[in-house]
């Protein structure tokens, strides 16, 4: 069986050599074939020393046309731009080193003769391909050093941008970037369908930070072609990663990185761990990113059998990785475990491996890892994700990796590319269609209401593998994006908008309110039992300095609505558990509600904030522990009715606050939850309050006579309970009780001789109002005297010419009528009572 899904790719299809980019499989040429194929350049097409026209007089390149971008197409006539070789840089207007690098070129620094920076430069250049070669092109790969921000389009289409998240797209001119210091190098990558025969253009837009800015630079040192053509060399893929997928129990999903560039197609091999055929299922390429050649592949194989092992092994025939075991998820076991990190970040290539190494030793039976944002430093470092799937490796090949995005994944790349190249998560995202009445505000003709659709149909579809959700055996794992980076999400074309209530005015909060309303869907609906849920930034900052209202306005009040269990975030480089202050009880050590946590998983550590301060008490929440300079990961035991989570201390330095070692359990508590939901929270040490017991009532009779006595029985109430019983239709209070120290009660009840025939309920009110019912069918009571002669009195009676209805002393009031006719249409209308009454009963509280 092959899988290989269409709407997983991601770019579209416009060469022959991009379908086998794309995950095809690739036959190799024959030699004849190979021999008469056109050449792909093996030296590089652009290099330092490249001639480049350039503009540096603040003069917008698109001359009044409505396509702000034309001046990056080929066409474009640059003969009145100025021309020379690279580097190109000013330092305060001169001819200086800018950082270690000392430019080849001087660019105009100032407008006229102001002291105002020139805010973008332009530069194209280009280079001829012979016919027929830009087909045996697979990929292209360049290498910019640039200061302070810098985009590069090949033939108009955008391939690389950087610290791009001041530009607006909305002109040509403008300040954007960061003060970063000394020029930043990065490598970038692009799929070969950007290229044609003949010339190719390559243009760039360097950016000044600031209109003061001290100096500017840029350097293009190289840009290469890799053939598609080319042999496969024999090399096994790295980054094998397992990934849940939305049904873990018949499916899941593979990522890896090709072992060399040469490798342009992909596949899963996969076949019972116990014996069997070998599947193979073809992969489809998730991208060229951060300067590498090599794909990065991912496949999802489905039709798997659940409580399965498996055993796998991915790449091409001649350069497959070494055989994987996992297993799918169970849908009847109850009992398992699974680690939760903070930030890895720093360190990767000293902390993280030992924090990951000790994780595994302490969860041996752990189905997966779930990761709080931040598993790098900087998005665009190739050499940092090798070292983070370095400290991953066995464990991401055997278990399912649940990451969040952090802010520190965005950096040097907005628009998560390296995020969505490594992982393959499931495509259960906020949408449109997910987000209930929050879709409305997209509804209409407004300048408002297109505005909102333009973002939420861009976020519906970029949001992917940001946000998503797995049940696995019973848990219900939910992962949030709470960064709110505004070029990943401002759509590419955006309607224009004045009003004061256009939603440009509030991107971050709606972002986080879309998400919210789409956790509080797929809350509502969670068949698990227990709902976990993990993202970056916390709603109860720890560290000093840090606060983030907007998502703990919107997404607390929907984490306490749908009580949800963990609440594991990070981004604060210190350690906090706790709790908000209405999950207390009058208990010390039991709460109810969700838990909140921050942890640290790597070697980067911030000073915790002052009691003064402390965002937790500032806004209606406990820490129960915090701590600084400590790195801890966690692992959670999960049973049909408890997570006990433990919190593990794995490094510390100095300033560490506690006295415990590494390796001891550095924090520690027990969520309890019982069949019908009711959930307690408890410290070690302290006993969770058992399962509430039903109470019931019995009687030790269906079926009496008028002015007969029955025995009634029950349990399950509270000790010295105060009850009340009521006999119906017409409610006769009969008797009252009081439970016993067991919760039980044994009382004798007399039916009143008055009592109509028919069908009547036996209730017992609780003293909170609840109400827990017995039926009792009565026959009515014979009246004494001849038959004969109505209206004889019997003895004892009260005389009838007295005038009066009321009953003789010591009786109660009548629930029925006296005559035959009457006690008929009575137990008629009981019977329909009866049904009636089981609508009016109040049901016992949750």
């Amino acid at each position: 069986m092959h899988s290989r899904p269409a709407a997983r790719h991601r770019r579209p299809v416009t060469a022959a050599a991009l379908v086998t980019l794309l995950g095809g499989i690739l036959i190799a040429p024959a030699a004849a074939s190979a021999a008469s194929a056109p050449e792909v350049p093996a030296e590089p097409l652009i290099t330092t020393d490249t001639t480049w026209r350039y503009l540096d007089d603040n003069t917008d390149p698109a001359r009044g046309d409505a396509d702000l971008r034309v001046w990056t197409a080929d066409g474009y006539d640059d003969s009145d731009w100025k021309s020379a070789q690279g580097s190109f840089g000013a330092k305060r207007g001169e001819l200086a080193k800018v950082g270690p690098h000392l430019p080849h070129t001087l660019l105009n620094h100032y407008i006229g003769d102001t002291s105002t920076t020139v805010p973008t430069y332009f530069f194209r250049t280009e280079f001829s391909l012979d016919e027929g070669v830009a087909d045996q092109v697979a990929a292209l790969a360049g290498s910019v050093t640039y200061d302070d921000a810098l985009v590069v389009w090949i033939n108009g289409t955008k391939v690389a941008s950087y610290v791009d998240g001041r530009i607006t797209e909305t002109t040509n001119l403008e300040y954007a970037g960061d003060s970063n210091g000394d020029p930043l190098t990065s490598s970038f990558t692009a799929k070969g369908d950007v290229l044609h025969d003949g010339a190719n253009t390559v243009a760039v837009a360097l950016y000044q930070d600031r209109s003061s800015s001290s100096d500017i630079y840029f350097d293009m040192s190289e840009l290469t072609l890799v053939s598609a053509n080319a042999e496969p060399v024999d090399a096994p893929p790295s980054r094998v990663i397992l990934t849940p997928t939305a049904t873990p129990e018949t499916s899941q999903s593979f990522s890896w990185l090709a072992g060399d560039a040469s490798h342009t197609s992909g596949q899963v091999q996969i076949a019972p761990a116990s014996g069997g055929e070998a599947r193979i299922v073809d992969a489809y390429s998730a991208g060229l990113v951060n300067g590498t050649l090599n794909q990065h592949f991912s496949a999802t194989v489905d039709g798997l059998s659940p409580a399965t092992a498996y055993r796998y092994r991915v790449g091409l025939e001649g350069s497959w990785s070494e055989w994987h075991e996992f297993r799918t998820a169970d849908p009847d076991a109850t009992d398992f475990q699974f680690v939760y990190y903070g930030d890895a970040q720093i360190g990767l290539d000293s902390t993280w491996p030992s924090v990951v190494k000790q994780a595994q030793a302490n969860a041996p039976r752990s189905i997966g890892s779930v990761h709080a944002g931040d598993l790098i430093n900087t998005g665009s470092n190739e050499t940092e994700w090798i070292n983070w799937f370095t400290g991953m490796k066995d464990s991401a090949a055997t278990t399912n990796v649940m990451a969040a995005p952090g802010n520190h994944e965005y950096s040097g790349d907005k628009m998560l590319t390296a995020w969505k190249a490594n992982f393959e998560y499931p495509h259960n995202n906020p949408a449109v269609g997910t987000v209930g009445e929050l879709a409305n505000l997209a509804q209409g003709d407004s300048d408002v209401a297109r505005q909102y659709a333009a973002y939420f149909a861009h976020w519906s579809e970029f949001a992917k593998e940001t946000a998503y959700y797995t049940d696995y055996q019973n848990v219900r794992f939910i992962t949030l994006n709470a960064t709110r980076d505004t070029t990943f999400l401002t759509p590419g074309e955006l309607p224009s908008c004045t009003d004061d209530a256009c939603p440009q005015n509030d991107v971050a909060r709606l972002w986080t309110r879309f998400q919210a309303a789409w956790l509080d869907h797929i809350l509502g609906d969670s068949p698990s039992k227990w709902n976990v849920v993990t993202f970056h930034q916390p709603v109860y900052s720890t560290s000093a300095g840090r606060d983030e209202p907007i998502l703990r306005d919107e997404w607390v009040p929907v984490f306490e609505k749908h009580d949800i269990d963990l609440v594991m975030m990070g981004h604060d480089h210190t350690y906090a558990r706790g709790y908000k202050n209405t999950s207390a009880t009058g208990t010390p050590g039991l709460t109810t509600g969700p838990v909140y946590m921050v942890s640290n998983s790597g070697a980067k550590h911030y000073s915790l904030e002052s009691d003064e301060k402390n965002v937790w008490t500032n806004n209606g929440a406990t820490q129960v522990l915090r701590g600084e300079k400590v790195t801890t990961y966690q692992v959670i035991d999960v049973s049909k009715d408890q997570l006990v989570y433990r919190s593990y201390l794995a490094e510390k330095v100095a300033g560490a606050t506690t006295d415990k070692n590494v390796g001891d359990v550095y924090d520690q508590f027990t969520v309890t939850k019982y069949d019908d939901g009711e959930k307690w929270v408890t410290e070690v040490g302290i006993t969770p309050p058992p399962p509430r017991v039903t109470a019931s009532v019995s009687l030790d009779t269906s079926s009496v006579v008028a002015g007969d006595t029955v025995e009634l029985t029950g349990s399950g109430f509270d000790a010295g309970e105060e009850l009340v019983f009521e006999l119906r239709s017409e409610p006769v209070q009969v008797g009252t009780a009081t439970a016993g120290a067991d919760g039980a009660f044994t009382a004798s009840v007399t039916v009143p001789a008055s009592t109509g025939a028919g069908v009547h309920t036996l209730a017992v009110i609780r003293a909170n109002g609840e109400e827990v019912t017995a039926t009792l069918t009565v026959a009515a009571a014979e009246v004494p005297g001849d038959p004969e002669e109505p209206g004889t009195d019997a003895p004892g009676e009260a005389d009838p010419d007295a005038g009066s209805d009321a009953p003789a002393e010591g009786d109660l009031a009548t629930t029925g009528a006296e005559s035959l006719p009457y006690a008929i249409t009575a137990a008629v209308l009981m019977l329909l009572g009866a049904a009636l009454f089981v609508a009016r009963r109040r049901a016992p509280s949750a």
